[in-house]
């Protein structure tokens, strides 16, 4: 694998594992993943240019804006009973200079406003 000066590289063994399941996520967004993405897309958001089921390290995250090492996650259910697991990949995420936000699905459905509002709030911080 080449190295770019400065760059970080993700292991190709590593990514050879993870792309399929990065894949499959694409294609299987939430509806609150769908909905937010569509706001997101295309650097709709102020010009920011986000990714969507995106790998950082040995995470997929469901929403990142690489240029202001910005992470958006929506939590479902499924969170309610993984919270320390959702702490230390949002430390490792923190390590790394990461900023995490996180909304529930249900914030996104109904108050999409108010997360843009929290997303854009904080890429004007930087």
């Amino acid at each position: 694998m080449a190295t770019i000066p400065g760059k970080w590289q993700r292991p190709s063994e590593l990514w050879r594992k993870m792309r399929p399941v990065v894949r499959r996520l694409r294609g299987e967004m939430t509806l609150a993943e769908s909905t937010l993405w569509e706001y997101l897309r295309k650097v709709q958001l102020d010009g920011y240019r986000f990714r969507r089921q995106h790998t950082i390290g040995h995470f997929i995250v469901d929403f990142s804006c690489p240029a202001e090492k910005l992470v958006v996650e929506i939590d479902g259910p499924i969170h309610d009973t993984q919270q320390e697991q959702d702490a230390a990949r949002q430390a490792y995420l923190e390590q790394r200079g990461y900023t995490v936000l996180r909304f529930s699905n249900d914030e996104v459905m109904l108050r999409i406003d108010e997360v843009l509002r929290h997303i854009r709030d904080r890429l004007n911080k930087t």
